[in-house]
């Protein structure tokens, strides 16, 4: 059995500092099992989130050794025998005690997303898509709302340009919408104005960090962009517009 030395960031909305803690551990372990035994051994108000443990409920997100991760799939073997592993709350958004953050906004932002619209039913009653259209929205649907992907964001994290950015979670999910086959809804004006996709500069900072490996930045933000450029920008279709008028804006 060996030890581990934690740093663990201690603290509220009006301050605090990281408080070191030595834990025994065990082959095995992860991060939030550590924590879990901090909590037992040392700290028992220590405040943390989680819920599944498996890696797919996203609640126990926050900063290792400088990094987005899931706590529950952090190894403790991912570090040098000796290091000091130091766990802090999501620096994007508000701290509400210790590892755990406000996170609500980003609930707010999935409520301003318009609904999917299916065009109506064939004349058997019954809907028909492409399998290969299908399989291209399937993978957004793995996403598991840890919002990593939003801490990292530098549009967020850095500039904190929440009022003007709904993030790299919501762009996949307006992407989501958007290319799906039944889909009839026009989202490219909010996407443009309201959800702020000319923000990302496609740095794939969230793809790097996202836990399910969803291609965030080339099968989702990037395809978005290139809609709101098709319509907006393009000099063929701008005048076409202008000549003969009918297109959406």
């Amino acid at each position: 059995m060996a030890t581990r030395t934690f740093r663990v960031w201690r603290g509220d909305k009006d301050g605090g500092k990281f408080v070191e803690y030595t834990v025994e551990t065990q082959p095995g372990m992860v991060v939030l099992d550590g924590i879990h035994r901090i909590q037992a051994e040392h700290a028992g108000d220590l405040a943390v989130r989680w819920n599944c443990k498996a890696g797919k409920c996203g609640s126990c997100s926050m900063e290792i050794n400088g990094k987005p991760r899931l706590s529950c799939m952090t190894r403790l073997n991912t570090f040098e025998p000796g290091e000091t592993i130091t766990v802090q709350p999501l620096k994007t958004f508000p701290l509400i005690k210790d590892l755990v953050t406000d996170v609500s906004w980003n609930y707010e932002q999935n409520k301003r997303i318009p609904p999917l619209k299916p065009r109506p039913r064939e004349a058997d009653g019954n809907h028909r898509m492409m399998q290969e259209d299908v399989d291209r929205v399937q993978e957004f649907r793995k996403c598991i709302e840890c919002f990593l992907c939003q801490d990292v964001c530098h549009v967020l994290r850095d500039h904190g340009k929440h009022d003007q950015f709904v993030g790299p979670r919501f762009m996949i999910r307006l992407a989501q919408l958007e290319m799906h086959p039944l889909d009839t809804e026009d989202r490219i004006p909010k996407i443009r104005k309201e959800f702020g996709s000319g923000w990302c500069n496609i740095t794939r900072c969230c793809t790097e960090v996202c836990p399910e490996h969803i291609g965030i930045t080339d099968n989702g933000i990037i395809p978005i962009k290139e809609r709101v450029v098709d319509r907006y920008y393009d000099p063929i279709a701008w005048f076409f517009k202008k000549v003969f008028g009918g297109s959406k804006t």
